[in-house]
Parts: structure tokens; C-alpha cells; sequence
């Protein structure tokens, strides 16, 4: 599977030559699989089905690197483990898809039929429904593949007839004629969820309409869609309001139509708000028709499905489409003179979440689920409602937990029938002969009220939600009651998902799982942000700035996407991606390749590295020092893992491998190499570098796997033996046995001592390679600076490097480092032109001097501070502090340098 020895390691890693080979060799070695152990709790996580039309973007990355992290970590932890995966057949946006290509055909589905219709449909999904299933792949999703799912496969089909049956047949699902939302571009209903609304600018339309019997009064009512007014059947205002106390129960004339419309009284009414009166169009508009419900007010339909107005809105306007026709009719209001006044206004309007059209609320028979209310412990609601207020499932992070909770306490009935020939076709069957109905799970051949065989199926689809709702059981078997992937794997450990669909899926999950099975679905729910462009704004197509994961996966390879989109991210909160951000991941992933190019090449063929695996008790001061760290970062990113903070423990990780192990202790291990006794220092580069291996893997898969095949291959096996893959061997842990504070506060005086010096070094810009003379004042830790005096004479450039008690001047003109309890002295006559680097660095003072007070200015300014986005508040304080660090560095050496 991979390279025999670390000499056949490419001096850089080359993602695109082994990530694919990988892979493979993961899934023919049948990883992916959950080995069951009863001594053992499974861990399960679904894949949120995306879209069978959809292609890889950022969002299914992040939802596939934060699944599969998790995935790997349970993995490794030794627990059955099932990552299933699955795709939704997306009635809408796929029936989209189609009838768009037929339309290039010169045909459409009505001409072809429902049969041939779906047939076609069928073809498009063999063809391109796995499109992202390979897209997936190449992210290293260790998804079990023989599990796969599709929304329509026989066995959720059948959970979701069963589902239907059961919520029909307990008088849950019903049939009513209600206002619904519809889509008059996709032709079908849409839920309260599928709508989005979005700000945009049009008119205020300030109407009169004259009283009855008397044209010289009127009421004026205001609406921002004057086509709407041909189905008024009413005009409402409050009962309290004393403008209209002498009106109420009379009527207007509607104008236009000349109908007479009655003036009714309702406390849903805000008094404040316009002018107090709102026409009332029960038809066209959801609080309208509650109010019509209210006062029995007529119900008349101007506005048709395909969005043009219908023959009730008069002759005149018939046929016309609805944008065209609320222009004429302003234009009309205005000839007749009761147009009081038009004005610009900005509000919110509805939009099909797929295409973007204009919702229209029009009446509509449908079918509705009942899920009662949250109060109702009994209910669908209510027991959805307690899971979470009662601590059963908890959802990351918790503020969410309120919005769904919310939603829940406000939730009317969902509508889940849709105007659609792909997707769930509702098992209701409605007979010719008796005109009764009955649903079945299976198609019937006759009614079962007469025993006619004259019955017909509905012809509408259930909403996509309705289906993926089932997700959690319908993938492990449900209803059948020998399944034995239910039984293991259900309830769900984790739903991890993106907030945006907490209640399109997430509350439906909930409350049809519950349903279903009596049990939640998951134990946890974690929520992610979206993935925002490096200037915090939403990717789109329109502003042209998405970015498509597998070219960023062929420019700095899958693992460094990866570990971009998910590191220093909280649960919930939204994450910017950048270039610098993905060429930081891939130097990381790069610096982790030569880091062990070194440690495999310094312990290639050493015969004193038993017991390099558990490497129990180090004695050497440095030694101590990072496997007292590594264990510190093993503990804190297990916690992290545990807590779904997967972006603080990566941050852990990387902080610890690039700047304690790689910059720190590969370092010292250098100069230690060449000393007398060098075997503990190699076994402790054998031993870290292996357990860090283990500790990225769930985030780096595939470098993490190449390095451990090379280092493995070299190394004497412990007792128990080493698997054949990183990805089936344990995750570390740790006890605290090998804390050792001492040593850690003794490699931090010195790693201070060297940077210090570095620090001066850069400050005067003394070369590299100039050696410095160097006294150290030890001032109590004699032995520690005695026996670590090669090292900071290494590491610093020091030479001679001589070590005094205390008290002892340095020789000559200079600088003194405080690095307590150390004093470092710096003789730098004949080193540094002293009049010229004071007269320099004074320059150099000043300048951070007005930076320093620029950005103070801005920061005491409280404007900037109440309107700036955060993030730029908060490097502009990184950038003060930074400063005042620099001038006050700068303040003590020219204060030396002058003295």
C-alpha cells in the first residue's frame, strides 16, 4: 500500500500521488465496515442525503470533514462504528432539472406522460445520481458504501407508505382546502419552511374605497400588491379604533369591481399601523383568510396557479400576468381618482427556495400532517418539544436549542403534498364508484368500502422533508422489526448538520422519529455555520465568488480543504475560507512531511529503540518536556472531540506539532543526536511523531496514513503488534502519568532564553551565521543552564557561552535580556556599530510611536467600535498589543544601547 522505507519519502508531499491509492486500499481492506463488539456502545451518524442533482460544494465538505473526523475517531476508539450514507431524490429541484432538458426537446411531461416521464427522470439519476458519491470519495469520507441509501429505494419507500398509513389512519394526515404558499414557476405547494424571504424595494399603493350610499366618505387602505383588491370580500378594522366606530357593520364599494364589501370588526387589527383599515383578500393572503374564516367572508380566486388572473378578476384583466396586472390596475385606481397616493417601500417577499420565483399564497386543496401543539404532551409537537426541553437530545451549541423550541411553541400544520409526478406518490387511492378513499402501504385492486376496481391514486407527491424525516430509521431498516442495523445503530449518536436546516429536517427528524419508534433519533444534535468568503460574505453564484471543493482539492490537496474549513471554528458559528487560510493548512500538512523525513531518517536502522510505542518514563529534562505536553494536547483534544469542539482541538494540534515539536524539540533532538547518548532522544521522536500521527487523523487522513506506513516500516513492533492501517489503530490517551511541570517550566526558561536572544539578533541585525559571546547570570538554576548550555548555545548562535551564579559583569558595551530567573549579557563591542543601530532603532520607535497612537485613536472611538465588525475590532487590539510589545522591546535595548 505504501513506501517500504523513509529513503523513498519525495522530499515534498505530492496529495495527488497517494490520496486515491489510499483510499482504495481503505475500502478493499473493508475499514469502512462496523465490527461489532457487544461489549462495546455503537457509535452512528446518517449523512444528511444531498440533493441526487446536486455536485460537491463547500457546505457538503464541511458537513463530510466534521462527519468523518467524528467517523474516524469513534473508529479508533474501538467502537462499532457506522457512518451511512445516502441521497435524496429532490422532488423539486430534480423534476426541475428534467423538464428543463425535455424543454430543449421540443416536449414536456405532459406530453410524454406520467409513466414516460418518471422513466426519464430514472434515466437522469443513473447517469448522473452518482456524481457526488465519488465527489465524496475524494474528500476520504469512510462512509460504509455497501449501506448507501437513496430516498426512493424500496426499503425507506416502504417506511414512508408505512409512515403515511399509520398518521392517516390515526386521523393526523387530513385533506382541506387551505391558503398555501405556491410556487407558480415549479407549479407545485410549498411549505411555510421552503419559502425565503427576502428584503427588496417596491410601492405602497394608498387606496379609497367609498361607503356605501355615500361616495364622499371612504376608507383608505393601503397594500403593496393592487392586484390582490379584486378579491377583497372585505375590509377589517379594531373594535377599539374610534376613526371607524361609525362603520363598522356598513360597507364599501370596492372599486374597479363595484362590488359591496362589509366593514368588520377583528382584534387582530394593529390600530397604529397604516391607516388602521386592512382589505381583506381571504384568497390571497394567510391572515386574510384566518380573518375570512372569522367573519364568513367569501372567498374569491383572482390570482390562477400559473400566476395570471383568472376570470373572476373581470374581463379585463383576465389572462394577465400578475406583475403586468398590478400595473394597469394602479394605472386604472389613478384614472378613477381613488389612488390617494403612491410611496416607496421596502419590505420583505416571499421566494421559492428552488427557483427563486415570487411565491403566491393561493387556496389550494392539500394534504396537512397535524402535529398538534407543543403544550399537548401527547402530540407529535409536544413530545418533539420535550425531547429536547426534558435533556434528551442535546443540541450543539445550546443557543440553538432555544430557536428550535421556538419554531416548536409556534408551529401550524405542514402541508406535505406537492403538485409533483417525481417523488413519494401519496398511497391514498379514491374510488369512482362510492367516492370514499383509504391509503395503503400496499397498491390495492380494490376499494375497500365497495370492492370496486374502479380506483385511482393520488396524483400528488409527498414533500422531500416528509421522506428524509425518516432518515435515522428508514436507512437501518424500519418497520422491519428484524432489523438488525436498527437494533445496533438506533437511536443515532450524532446528527451533525448545518443550522440553516434545523427546522426543515432536523425538527422533522425529531418529531417523526418519536413517531415512529417511541424513541428520539439521536442523542445529539451539532449544528455547523455556513461557509463564507474571506470578506465574511455568503458564497453565490451571483457575486461569483464560489469555490469548488475538488479544484482546491487538486491545488493543495484533501487534506489541507479539510483541516482549512474545520480548524478554529466553533460549533454553530459561521467560518470564512481564504486563501491564506488554505495554503496555511497545506505548509501545515507540508511541515508534518519533513518533520518525519527527519525522525524517520534519525531512527532508520537503530537497534535502542525498544520500547519507543509507550515510552513510559523519559528521563532527559527535553524528553520529559513533550511527552508531558503531547500528553497534555492528547487529553485536551479528546476532550474537544467529546465536547463536538472539533475546531479547538485541531488548533491544539497545531499548535503542538508545529511549534512544540517542530520548531522546539526536532531542534534540540538535533543537537542531542550528536551527543553521546542518543537512543532515548530517537525513541522520543519515534514515539511523538507516531502518537501525533494518530492524534491528527481523524483531520488529515490521508498524510497522517502515508507518514505512519513510512515510520511504522522501521520501527521494532510493541508487544501487542501494530495494525495494518492508522485508521483501525487506537486513539491515544492519556493518564497524567508523564506530567512533568518541572521539566515543563525548565524548557520554557530556556526556549525564552533563545528566543530573547533571536529576538536582539533580528532587532540589530546581526547575520545568522555571527556567533555572540554570552554570559549567563544561572541565579539558582545552575544545573538546568549548565546541562542545557549546548542547546541555547546551538539553538541562539551563543559562542563562547559562559555560565556564572550571579552578579558576574559582562565585558564591554552591550545588551542584558531578563529572562527570569536569568540574566543574559551580550557584549557587542566590535559585533554592532552602536551609534548607528541606537540612531536606527530611535527611528524605528518613532515610527511604532504614531502607529501605536493611530490605532489607540481608533480604538477609543466609539463609532468604530459599535459599528466595526467584530473580527476588525478585535485585530485591531491584536495590532495594538503588538505594538506596544515592539516599543517597549524597542525602549529597553536603545536604553542599553545609550547607557
Amino acid at each position: 500500500m505504501m513506501t517500504d522505507t523513509a529513503a523513498e519519502m519525495p522530499r515534498a508531499y505530492d496529495a495527488t500521488a497517494v490520496e486515491q491509492r489510499i483510499y482504495k486500499n481503505w475500502w478493499d481492506s473493508g475499514y469502512f465496515a462496523p465490527r461489532m463488539d457487544d461489549s462495546r456502545q455503537p457509535f452512528c451518524v446518517i449523512m444528511p442525503p444531498p440533493n441526487v442533482t446536486g455536485e460537491l460544494h463547500l457546505g457538503h465538505a464541511l458537513t463530510a470533514s466534521l462527519q468523518d473526523s467524528l467517523t474516524r475517531w469513534h473508529r479508533m476508539r474501538g467502537e462499532p462504528t457506522l457512518w451511512l450514507p445516502g441521497k435524496d431524490h429532490a422532488g423539486i429541484a430534480t423534476q426541475w432539472v428534467v423538464e428543463r432538458a425535455l424543454a430543449t426537446e421540443g416536449t414536456n411531461r405532459h406530453e410524454l406522460g406520467r409513466e414516460k416521464f418518471e422513466e426519464r427522470v430514472w434515466e437522469w439519476v443513473a447517469r448522473y445520481g452518482n456524481t457526488i458519491d465519488e465527489q465524496h470519495r475524494r474528500l476520504g469520507a469512510s462512509c460504509d458504501w455497501s449501506r448507501l441509501r437513496f430516498t426512493l429505494d424500496p426499503g425507506p419507500a416502504r417506511a414512508v407508505r408505512t409512515t403515511f398509513v399509520n398518521l392517516f389512519n390515526k386521523g393526523l394526515i387530513y385533506r382541506h382546502e387551505r391558503i398555501i404558499n405556491w410556487c407558480p414557476r415549479c407549479s407545485t405547494a410549498l411549505s411555510d419552511l421552503e419559502v425565503e424571504y427576502e428584503e427588496q424595494d417596491g410601492k405602497l399603493y394608498h387606496i379609497r374605497y367609498p361607503l356605501s350610499g355615500n361616495p364622499d366618505q371612504f376608507i383608505t387602505v393601503a397594500t403593496t400588491r393592487p392586484e390582490s383588491m379584486l378579491g377583497d370580500t372585505g375590509v377589517a378594522v379594531h373594535p377599539d379604533d374610534p376613526r371607524y366606530a361609525d362603520v363598522i357593520g356598513r360597507a364599501v364599494v370596492l372599486p374597479i369591481v363595484g362590488r359591496e364589501i362589509p366593514v368588520v370588526a377583528d382584534p387582530a387589527i394593529e390600530m397604529e399601523f397604516g391607516t388602521g383599515a386592512l382589505k381583506v383578500t381571504p384568497g390571497h393572503d394567510a391572515v386574510d383568510f384566518e380573518i375570512g374564516e372569522r367573519h364568513n367572508l367569501p372567498i374569491v380566486n383572482v390570482i390562477g396557479f400559473d400566476g395570471c388572473l383568472t376570470a373572476d378578476a373581470g374581463a379585463k384583466y383576465a389572462g394577465m400576468e400578475r406583475f403586468a396586472a398590478r400595473a394597469a390596475i394602479a394605472v386604472e385606481l389613478d384614472a378613477l381618482g381613488v389612488l390617494e397616493r403612491v410611496e416607496d417601500y421596502h419590505n420583505s417577499v416571499g421566494h421559492c427556495q428552488r427557483c427563486n420565483e415570487v411565491v403566491e399564497p393561493l387556496i389550494s386543496l392539500q394534504w396537512f400532517l397535524n402535529v398538534g401543539q407543543h403544550t399537548e404532551p401527547d402530540s407529535i409537537a409536544g413530545r418533539a418539544h420535550a425531547a429536547v426541553a426534558n435533556g434528551d437530545i442535546q443540541i450543539v451549541p445550546e443557543r440553538f436549542s432555544r430557536v428550535y423550541l421556538n419554531w416548536l411553541e409556534n408551529i401550524r400544520d405542514w402541508c406535505i403534498s406537492r403538485q409533483l409526478w417525481w417523488g413519494h406518490r401519496i398511497p391514498v387511492w379514491y374510488c369512482a364508484a362510492c367516492g370514499e378513499h383509504a391509503a395503503h402501504i400496499d397498491d390495492p385492486d380494490a376499494c375497500v368500502h365497495c370492492g370496486s376496481d374502479r380506483i385511482e391514486q393520488d396524483s400528488d407527491v409527498l414533500d422531500t422533508w416528509f421522506s428524509s424525516g425518516l432518515w435515522p430509521h428508514s436507512t437501518l431498516g424500519w418497520p422491519d422489526e428484524a432489523s438488525t442495523d436498527l437494533d445496533n445503530f438506533y437511536p443515532n449518536t450524532v446528527l451533525e448538520t448545518g443550522y440553516d436546516i434545523l427546522f426543515f429536517w432536523v425538527a422533522r427528524m425529531i418529531m417523526l422519529g418519536i413517531e415512529n419508534t417511541g424513541q428520539v433519533p439521536f442523542r445529539s444534535v451539532y449544528l455547523h455555520g455556513m461557509v463564507l468568503d474571506a470578506e465574511g460574505h455568503k458564497m453565490s453564484k451571483t457575486r461569483g465568488n464560489t469555490l469548488d471543493p475538488l479544484e482546491l482539492v487538486e491545488q493543495y490537496g484533501t487534506d489541507a480543504l479539510r483541516f482549512a474549513l474545520t480548524t478554529g471554528t466553533a460549533p454553530g458559528n459561521n467560518l470564512r475560507l481564504s486563501d491564506d487560510k488554505l495554503e496555511s493548512a497545506r505548509n501545515f500538512a507540508n511541515k508534518i512531511w519533513n518533520a518525519a523525513r527527519f525522525v524517520i531518517s534519525a531512527v532508520r536502522g537503530r537497534d535502542d529503540l525498544e520500547g519507543w510505542y509507550e515510552l513510559p518514563n523519559p528521563v532527559h529534562r527535553e524528553d520529559r518536556w513533550i511527552v508531558s505536553r503531547l500528553d497534555a494536547v492528547t487529553a485536551a483534544v479528546g476532550n474537544g472531540l467529546a465536547e463536538f469542539e472539533l475546531g479547538e482541538a485541531q488548533q491544539n494540534l497545531y499548535d503542538f506539532v508545529w511549534n512544540d515539536f517542530c520548531d522546539w524539540y526536532i531542534e534540540m533532538a538535533k543537537v542531542r543526536l550528536r551527543g553521546a547518548e542518543p537512543g532515548e532522544t530517537a525513541a522520543t521522536l519515534a514515539h511523538v511523531l507516531e502518537r501525533s500521527l494518530r492524534l491528527l487523523h481523524p483531520f488529515m487522513p490521508f498524510v497522517t496514513e502515508e507518514i505512519w506506513q513510512n515510520l511504522t516500516a522501521g520501527l521494532p513492533a510493541p508487544a501487542a503488534g501494530l495494525p495494518a492501517s492508522i485508521m483501525v489503530a487506537s486513539y491515544p490517551s492519556a493518564d497524567g502519568s508523564r506530567a512533568a511541570q518541572d521539566a515543563e517550566a525548565e524548557v520554557d526558561v530556556v526556549m525564552q532564553t533563545i528566543r530573547a536572544v533571536r529576538n536582539v539578533r533580528a532587532q540589530l541585525r546581526i547575520p545568522a551565521g555571527q556567533r555572540l559571546e554570552a554570559v549567563i547570570e544561572s541565579n539558582g538554576m545552575d544545573q538546568v543552564v549548565e546541562e542545557e548550555k549546548a542547546i541555547m548555545g546551538a539553538l541562539a548562535r551563543l559562542e563562547p557561552l559562559r555560565v556564572v551564579a550571579s552578579g558576574e559583569d559582562g565585558q564591554g558595551a552591550g545588551v542584558s535580556l531578563v529572562v527570569n530567573p536569568l540574566v543574559v549579557r551580550l557584549p557587542l563591542t566590535g559585533i554592532v556599530d552602536l551609534a548607528a543601530e541606537t540612531e536606527r532603532l530611535g527611528k524605528e520607535l518613532d515610527d511604532i510611536r504614531v502607529n501605536e497612537e493611530r490605532v489607540q485613536r481608533l480604538l477609543d472611538n466609539p463609532n468604530f467600535v459599535a459599528k466595526a465588525r467584530s473580527e476588525v475590532v478585535e485585530n485591531e487590539r491584536n495590532r495594538l498589543g503588538g505594538l506596544t510589545e515592539q516599543r517597549q522591546r524597542l525602549e529597553g535595548i536603545i536604553s542599553q544601547l545609550t547607557a
